[in-house]
């Protein structure tokens, strides 16, 4: 397949309606017939795919001797598609952001998956400005620029965190970061535990990224008992 079609349809077109948009691309004004023999398909079809193109706003056409002409339009025109969706999207999240919740229960449980299940967990994480963390490897900050390319950033918003990690990995650039304080325990594991505001975080990145989330004011205050007690016994 031209590499081109691919792309076109990565951006939204179909196949045939990439062949046939290629078509009018490289070569200008072409009839219904002339595209349907240069590209070997039949000429109903043909016809389809050029209505079609002309509601997405990719081709026009132009009437010479009672005859239409289809050329191509813009290639950017793809973009028009992308930003209706972008801003169907936004209203859709406005909307369900006035939603009110009904939260019967005194704690929450949440499960994040993959890469993207951890972007969103970071998005969380980072809108508290204190953090406590011990048994961190350093593969979350591997995983994420996110969190490379807004560690200034933090700073500079009064963003702090206490970490306990093992000597293992004292070496790691994760210890360059300015608005850490390290400290380190002989601890071999490679599960990580956070804790901010009224969460507490477990995240394992072995293999798939996994985070589970607690939500509870009880359950993070006893784990930020514990952390401060290793924190005591840790050394710099």
């Amino acid at each position: 397949m031209d590499e081109f079609q691919e792309r076109l349809k990565e951006s939204g077109l179909t196949g045939n309606e990439s062949k046939v948009y290629l078509e009018l691309f490289r070569k200008g004004e072409l009839s219904a017939n002339e595209i349907a023999k240069k590209i070997s398909m039949d000429r109903t079809l043909v016809y389809t795919l050029l209505n079609n193109l002309i509601e997405k706003g990719m081709i026009s056409y132009v009437i010479k001797s009672n005859k239409k002409f289809f050329k191509s339009e813009n290639p950017e025109n793809l973009l028009n598609s992308l930003k209706e969706k972008e801003f169907l999207t936004k209203k859709l999240i406005s909307q369900l952001k006035k939603i009110k919740q009904i939260k019967d229960s005194p704690y929450e449980i949440k499960i994040y998956e993959g890469k993207g299940g951890l972007k969103t967990f970071f998005r969380l994480m980072i809108k508290y400005k204190n953090l406590c963390i011990f048994g961190a490897t350093g593969k979350a900050y591997d995983l994420l620029y996110e969190l490379q390319s807004q560690s200034k950033k933090l700073k500079n918003k009064g963003y702090s965190a206490r970490i306990i990690t093992s000597k293992h990995y004292e070496s790691h650039e994760m210890n360059s970061l300015k608005y850490i304080k390290f400290k380190y325990l002989d601890i071999k594991s490679n599960a990580t535990t956070g804790i901010f505001g009224d969460y507490v975080s477990i995240h394992l990145l072995t293999q798939k990224p996994l985070v589970i989330l607690i939500k509870n004011k009880e359950i993070a205050e006893s784990y930020k008992s514990h952390f401060e007690i290793l924190w005591k016994y840790a050394i710099r």
